[in-house]
C-alpha cells in the first residue's frame, strides 16, 4: 500500500494536514498546470507568484527528505493519473481545497485509488466549527463572529473582557489623507533564478493574461514572507490603523500589511500573524486601534469570508438581487478611463496585482454596483486581476459585501456612495476632469449621477433595508427635472462606454 500526497498551489506549508498525516518517505506531487492558467485571464504576477512559490516549496520538501515529483503539464488530470500509475499509489491524500469548483472537479474524478480529503488547517476556524456557530444564530454578523473568535483564541483579552474596554476601534481608523504622509517602503524582493525562470515562462505564454509581469517584487518563500511580516510589525503596524481607508495617488501600499497573498498561499499561518501583532502590542506599546484593526482583518474578516463561503449553498456566486446585467466596460481591462479614481486604481492593479480593501470596495465595487454591472462579471474580473484572489475570497467579498447581490445575507446595507466619499478619503478628485460636486452636466462625476440613478431604480428593494430609509428621503427632495437629467446621463454614459 502506497500513500501519496498531492500538494495544491495554495497549500504551501510543511504542517498542512495532508503532509503531516504521512511519513516523510511518502511520494509527494506538485502539478504546475497550464490548464489552471487558462481558466481566466489571470494577472501575470499571480501566475509568477503561484508557480514560483510552488517550485521553491517543492525544493524545500526535497531538502527535508520527501520524495517529490514536480510535474509541469498542460493538463492537470493527465499529470495526476500518470503520477498515480508511476508511483503505484493506492491512497491519494489531499488537503481540502476550499474552493468549490476545484473540490467538485476533484471529487468527480474516477481515480484508480482511494481519495482521502483532509480538513484544511490553514485557517483558525474549521468548517465544522464555523457551521456550528452559524447554525445557532438568526443573523450572521461579522462583529459577533469576530468577538467569538477573540474569546475562542484568547486574543487581546483581559479576563473575558476586551483590552481597552471595547471590541472594535474602527471609528478611530477612518482618517482622510491630509498633509504630508511619510509612508514606509514596502518589503520587496529581487527575483532569484527560480522566479526569473517562471517570469520568462509567463512572458512566453500564448494565452489571455492581464497586467505587467515585471517588475515582480513579491515574496515567494516562507522565509521571505516572514520578512514581510517582520517589516510590517516593525515599521507599518503603528500607523496602520488611522489611515487604513485612505487612498493617495502614487502610494500603492500606504501602511498596509501586504500579507494576504502569503496567507492565501499557506506561506504564513493566520495564528502566527495574529500572535505576532499581539506580542508587539504588549512589548512595544503600539496603538490599540492599529493592532485591533489589523487583527480584525485577519481573524475576523478573513475567517468570516471563508466560513460563509463554505456555509452558503454552492450557487451563492450566482446571486443577483438587483438583476444587474450590464457587461464590464473595456476600460476595466485597459485602465483607459477619464475618471481619475478608476484610472489610478486599475493602473495600480495592472502594475502590481494589488489594491487595498477600500480601493476594492469603495472605488471598484461601489462603481460597479451603482452603474449596474453584472455581479458575476465583476466577480470574475476581481478573481482574474488580483494577486491574492481565489474563489473563496471573491464570492463573499464581491457578491455579498461589494455588490449586495445576495440581498443582505452578508452586509447590512449596500456599500453605495457618491463622489463625496471618494473626495473625502482620497486625492483622486483633485486630478480628475470631472467635478465631484456636480450631479448633472458635462462635468458631472459619474459616481454622482449613477448613485442617484441607482437609488431611484431600486427604491422599492432598498426601502426594505432599514439603514437606507434616511438616504432615500434625500431622493424625495430632488425635483423631477433633475432626476430625469440624471437618468438620461446614466444612459448616455453606458452608450459611450461599451
Amino acid at each position: 500500500m502506497t500513500i501519496g500526497v498531492w500538494v495544491l498551489g495554495d497549500q504551501l506549508w510543511q504542517k498542512q494536514s495532508a503532509l503531516v498525516s504521512c511519513e516523510k518517505d511518502a511520494p509527494v506531487l506538485f502539478i504546475e498546470s497550464q490548464a489552471f492558467a487558462q481558466e481566466r485571464p489571470y494577472h501575470r504576477q499571480k501566475l509568477v507568484l503561484v508557480w514560483s512559490a510552488m517550485r521553491h516549496f517543492a525544493d524545500e520538501l526535497k531538502e527535508a527528505g520527501w520524495a517529490v515529483t514536480y510535474a509541469i503539464a498542460a493538463d492537470t488530470e493527465t499529470a495526476l493519473r500518470d503520477w498515480i500509475k508511476a508511483e503505484q499509489i493506492t491512497e491519494l491524500r489531499v488537503m481540502d481545497p476550499v474552493d468549490h469548483p476545484f473540490s467538485a472537479w476533484l471529487e468527480g474524478l474516477d481515480l484508480p485509488c482511494q481519495l482521502t480529503i483532509l480538513d484544511n488547517n490553514l485557517f483558525l476556524w474549521s468548517t465544522a466549527d464555523f457551521n456550528a456557530w452559524a447554525k445557532q444564530r438568526k443573523s450572521l454578523l461579522m462583529e459577533s463572529f469576530y468577538r467569538e473568535g477573540r474569546k475562542r483564541f484568547e486574543v487581546l483579552l483581559e479576563g473575558d473582557q476586551p483590552v481597552g474596554g471595547q471590541w472594535n476601534f474602527d471609528k478611530d481608523n477612518r482618517k482622510p489623507p491630509k498633509g504630508q504622509l511619510d509612508t514606509p517602503a514596502p518589503c520587496w524582493f529581487e527575483p532569484d533564478a527560480t522566479t526569473q525562470a517562471v517570469i520568462d515562462k509567463v512572458e512566453k505564454l500564448d494565452i489571455p493574461t492581464f497586467g505587467n509581469v515585471a517588475p515582480f517584487p513579491w515574496a515567494v518563500t516562507r522565509q521571505q514572507a516572514l520578512q514581510v511580516l517582520d517589516r510590517f510589525i516593525e515599521e507599518r503596524l503603528q500607523t496602520f490603523g488611522p489611515y487604513q481607508d485612505a487612498m493617495v495617488t502614487g502610494e500603492d501600499t500606504m501602511w498596509h500589511a501586504l500579507l494576504s497573498p502569503y496567507l492565501n498561499l499557506g506561506l504564513l499561518h493566520p495564528l502566527e500573524v495574529v500572535e505576532r501583532a499581539e506580542v508587539a502590542f504588549a512589548e512595544q506599546d503600539l496603538p490599540l486601534n492599529s493592532v485591533e484593526g489589523f487583527i480584525r482583518q485577519v481573524m475576523g474578516w478573513r475567517e468570516y469570508m471563508r466560513g460563509l463561503y463554505s456555509y452558503f449553498e454552492a450557487d451563492y456566486g450566482d446571486r443577483n438581487w438587483f438583476n444587474h446585467q450590464l457587461p464590464l466596460p473595456e476600460f476595466f481591462w485597459t485602465g483607459e478611463v477619464e475618471m481619475n479614481c478608476l484610472h489610478q486604481v486599475i493602473d495600480q492593479i495592472q502594475r502590481t496585482g494589488y489594491a487595498h480593501h477600500i480601493q476594492r470596495l469603495m472605488i471598484l465595487s461601489n462603481f460597479s454596483l451603482i452603474a449596474g454591472f453584472s455581479p458575476q462579471a465583476v466577480k470574475d474580473w476581481f478573481h482574474a486581476v488580483f494577486i491574492d484572489a481565489y474563489d473563496w475570497v471573491m464570492q463573499t467579498n464581491v457578491i455579498g459585501m461589494g455588490l449586495f447581490a445576495d440581498g443582505g445575507r452578508l452586509a447590512s446595507k449596500p456599500y453605495a456612495s457618491s463622489a463625496n466619499y471618494v473626495n473625502k478619503m482620497s486625492d483622486y478628485c483633485k486630478g480628475c476632469r470631472y467635478n465631484h460636486r456636480a450631479r448633472t452636466g458635462e462635468d458631472a462625476c459619474p459616481f454622482n449621477f449613477f448613485y442617484w440613478d441607482f437609488l431611484h431604480r431600486h427604491r422599492d428593494q432598498l426601502q426594505t433595508q432599514g439603514r437606507m430609509s434616511f438616504i432615500l428621503k434625500n431622493l424625495d427632495r430632488m425635483d423631477d427635472e433633475e432626476l430625469e437629467a440624471i437618468q438620461q446621463q446614466a444612459k448616455d454614459w453606458h452608450q459611450a462606454h461599451p
